[in-house]
């Protein structure tokens, strides 16, 4: 099996047009999310990209080629594209501009505008889209199939999905706060991100991962299945808990999901490395979520550039977030858990740890 590299990586959020802005925002404390209004006077926060264009399909196009020129992508080029996405052109359906049977064109139309002549998959399994996607596109290179995949996340704004998660009261109405003191809720947000995966030796090696489906509680994470993830992908990894020098969390600010995650991942691990979440920065971008936060959470280390609390933790969950970089990671576990079920985890070694005198290599698979 050959080993897989993150390539090149683009991130459009709340955060700002590109990574660069993305790492001086969260430098400068970040930014408080918006305001989206719903039939009916309500209005819920959410972290949306400061895009002026008013035509959401334009909008669309010009976020996704921004991306792509960010990440380093070349016109037309012949390799998979899986793009992954929860509520697809759900924003053009509410405009008027596409009917609801056109939504799976989307991926076509989104070839279409990056001259796209490689194959194109569509991914869209909720909140776990985009990982599951960055799994998929890391199999075919593994296995030979391929050279290079890209991975395309899109979740972009649309009051279908506010909606929805307002009327399951999974909504906070002030602002998230992930593994926080009366957190009350989750806040949505927008993401076009781009993850370039290649056989090609660069930084960042993604070791293995796992997917597990467990619909017993359809909306939120089931401990045990949060554990079984971990410690397939551990296995995948060719890795042991004591391998992992940070964990990525799914956490989002959910009084009851938050507590499952942490429930899990204390069965799996000894003693629990540092703890980061970024959706208090940029919200929980649904279906983009994966790479959104893999782009964002690598650029972080590579910068030494750290997304803090500005709440008070929950001492009652016996585990806090790391509010400064940790002084040494060279691999770090991401998850994201999804309605459906999804429990979805990778890992990621910084291979700059590994020169710098950490332990040996070791070979790696994909789950």
């Amino acid at each position: 099996m050959r080993p897989v590299y993150l390539h090149g990586r683009a991130l459009i959020s709340a955060l700002g047009a590109n990574l660069p802005q993305a790492l001086a925002c969260i430098s400068a404390g970040g930014r408080a999310a918006q305001r989206i209004e719903l039939p009916g006077g309500t209005d819920w926060p959410y972290f949306r990209i400061d895009h002026p264009e008013p035509d959401w399909r334009m909008r669309a196009q010009q976020l996704v080629c921004a991306a792509a020129k960010e990440a380093g992508l070349e016109a037309g080029p012949n390799v998979p594209l899986f793009l992954a996405s929860s509520s697809l052109d759900i924003g053009a359906i509410e405009t008027g501009m596409t009917r609801p049977e056109d939504s799976y064109g989307f991926a076509e139309e989104i070839a279409g505008w990056l001259d796209w002549t490689g194959p194109v998959y569509l991914v869209s399994s909720a909140c776990t889209s985009s990982l599951q996607a960055l799994l998929s596109a890391s199999k075919l290179i593994s296995s030979g199939s391929v050279n290079d995949a890209v991975v395309l996340g899109v979740e972009l704004a649309n009051r279908f999905s506010v909606s929805g998660f307002a009327a399951m009261q999974l909504l906070t109405p002030s602002k998230p706060k992930p593994l926080g003191l009366n957190r009350d809720g989750i806040a949505l947000g927008e993401a076009v991100s781009v993850l370039h995966l290649s056989s090609q030796p660069a930084r960042w090696h993604l070791c293995g991962g796992s997917n597990i489906v467990d619909g017993r509680d359809p909306t939120g994470a089931i401990p045990q299945t949060v554990t079984q993830m971990c410690e397939q992908a551990l296995a995948a990894s060719g890795l042991e808990t004591s391998d992992i020098d940070l964990i990525k969390l799914q956490a989002a600010g959910s009084p009851v999901n938050d507590v499952n995650e942490l429930a899990g991942l204390a069965a799996a691990f000894e003693s629990l490395p540092p703890l980061v979440t970024l959706k208090a920065a940029i919200g929980h971008t649904l279906g983009a979520s994966g790479a959104a936060e893999i782009a964002l959470l690598t650029a972080c280390l590579e910068a030494k550039i750290w997304p803090h609390p500005d709440y008070p933790l929950d001492p009652d969950l016996r585990a806090g977030l790391a509010r400064s970089r940790p002084e040494s990671v060279r691999y770090v576990l991401a998850n994201i858990l999804g309605f459906g079920g999804g429990h979805t985890a990778v890992i990621l070694e910084d291979t700059n740890a590994r020169l710098n005198g950490r332990t040996g290599f070791r070979g790696c698979v994909l789950s």
